[in-house]
């Protein structure tokens, strides 16, 4: 239990930061979880998704096909084209 604080403080600095970056809280809360916590997956699955939804890809499809392709760019691109 004694680590649960500093997880918790942990979680809180790295939502912060990706807020600071002009993501959405929900949007910040479930890369996030999506990624188990991971600052790093989950800023990388929110600039694809921004990148993505910019083209004109739908975000539920983004959502789909960046966790298949584990955030890899060119893989998530070419099944958003072929969908």
């Amino acid at each position: 239990p004694s680590c649960l604080p500093l997880q918790f403080l942990s979680y809180l600095g790295a939502c912060d930061r990706l807020l600071k970056q002009g993501y959405e809280e929900g949007q910040v809360e479930e890369a996030m979880e999506m990624f188990q916590y991971s600052e790093k997956k989950a800023a990388e699955f929110l600039h694809l998704l921004a990148q993505f939804n910019d083209m004109g890809f739908q975000q539920n499809e983004i959502k789909e096909v960046l966790l298949l392709c584990e955030n890899q760019r060119e893989r998530a691109l070419e099944e958003l084209v072929m969908k």
